[in-house]
């Protein structure tokens, strides 16, 4: 049923306010005077189908949220808003908004050639929100242990973290944010679950990030919506999902068999019993002064064995009580003053990747869009609107144009008042 530009209006009002953006801001957005969204709001100045792709944009929904037979108020960036009233602003606002017009595009794409997104391997576990800080570390530390053994990986290092994830049905991306936010989690019913890391940091801290966004899936899908800054660190399920990512990381068994291997971790001093059917048999066993005591070269080879950053190892070896708090400070001391570094030059050991990251949900994003053009389901304008979004530049889709180029005439798939 076609929608009534008086009823256009009112939802692009509630839209507005959902995001509380004033229409001062809107206008301010659209390059518009205010009293000209005041119209569009109250039906009675047409509202361009250019206008209202942009408005979508803006208020992070899809243009066809505002054409249906029903609208809903609700989605994922509201429920960010309502979750960080404070500070999606600007910046983290436009960041927010970008991630979402990726994961609608990539629905959209899905539809237009007939994909099933419905298939999820990651499963949903269920646990009471957590009062304190250790029932959050607990719930993360027994999922994460629980994660491992469903998905048959042991204590073994983890490989291609944005690979495990896909294969379970979840879109990894790579976007700049600012420097406080590591990632957010979309969880939207009509999207696909869809994590992304800040790729302005270190390859090694945007791991742990997917993993953490990984803890929010599996422990928080009814939220629609998660972002991770370092303002909410101390939120009881930010906690439960950091604990989750160091311990899937960093399994217990793994780490302490990996020291073992260095003849590090055991009791300095341990006092066993051997029962022979009637009595017991008393002994002793003692370690030399200091050999168990870790060092620097020992973190740095744990961390690079389980492709962590030296921090969140000796985190970890704090937390399984194999590092004192005293060593534990002084080790970070060395490894701030850039010692950690030079071990692992000395080692031998390869920097972790840095620059040059795969990117397979922005590859997946682009052929998608490839295919919908070769089935003639999009055009070739649309087809660069992708490749835009998905930072390709008109150079890169030149060069594809030569073995996918059906007629340039096809007609875009139109949406219900695109005609304007």
């Amino acid at each position: 049923m076609p929608i009534h530009e008086e009823e256009l209006g009112r939802r692009l009002r509630q839209a507005r306010e959902a995001t509380g953006l004033t229409q001062e801001e809107v206008a301010g957005q659209m390059g518009l005077a205010r009293p000209s969204v005041v119209q569009l709001e109250q039906g009675k100045r047409t509202v361009s189908g250019l206008e209202l792709d942009r408005l979508a944009h803006l208020y992070g929904r899809d243009l066809r949220d505002f054409l249906a037979d029903e609208f809903r108020a609700e989605d994922s960036l509201v429920a960010l808003f309502r979750a960080e009233p404070t500070v999606l602003r600007d910046e983290i606002l436009g960041a927010v908004r970008g991630c979402l017009a990726l994961a609608r595009e990539l629905a959209n794409l899905e539809g237009l050639l007939g994909l099933d997104r419905s298939q999820i391997g990651a499963p949903l576990y269920s646990a009471a929100p957590p009062r304190t800080k250790g029932q959050a570390i607990e719930q993360g530390n027994r999922v994460a242990g629980e994660e491992r053994r469903r998905l048959g990986l042991g204590f073994r290092p983890l490989g291609d973290v944005s690979e495990l994830l896909e294969g379970e049905g979840v879109r990894t991306a790579m976007v700049d944010l600012p420097e406080e936010v590591s990632g957010l989690t979309l969880m939207e019913p009509q999207l696909s679950l869809f994590v992304i890391a800040n790729r302005q940091h270190h390859f090694l801290r945007r791991r742990f990030s997917w993993v953490h966004e990984y803890a929010h899936v599996l422990f928080d899908r009814s939220q629609k919506g998660t972002l991770s800054r370092a303002g909410n660190q101390e939120d009881l399920q930010e906690v439960r999902a950091n604990a989750f990512a160091a311990t899937f990381l960093l399994p217990e068994e793994g780490v302490r068999a990996f020291l073992a291997e260095l003849g590090k971790g055991q009791p300095r001093r341990e006092r066993l019993e051997v029962f022979d059917g009637q009595r017991a048999v008393l002994a002793e066993s003692r370690a030399e002064p200091s050999s168990q005591t870790l060092q620097l070269y020992d973190v740095v080879l744990l961390a690079h064995h389980f492709q962590v950053s030296r921090p969140a190892a000796l985190y970890r070896l704090r937390n399984l009580h194999l590092l004192s708090q005293p060593d534990l400070e002084a080790l970070l001391a060395e490894d701030r003053a850039g010692r950690g570094r030079s071990l692992a030059q000395l080692l031998r050991l390869p920097e972790a990747e840095s620059a040059v990251a795969r990117e397979a949900f922005r590859s997946r994003l682009l052929s998608l869009a490839l295919e919908a053009y070769r089935r003639e389901k999009i055009t070739r304008r649309k087809l660069r609107e992708v490749a835009d979004l998905a930072g390709f530049s008109d150079l890169d889709v030149d060069s594809l144009f030569a073995s996918t180029d059906p007629d340039e005439d096809a007609v875009d798939v139109l949406l219900p008042g695109d005609e304007d």
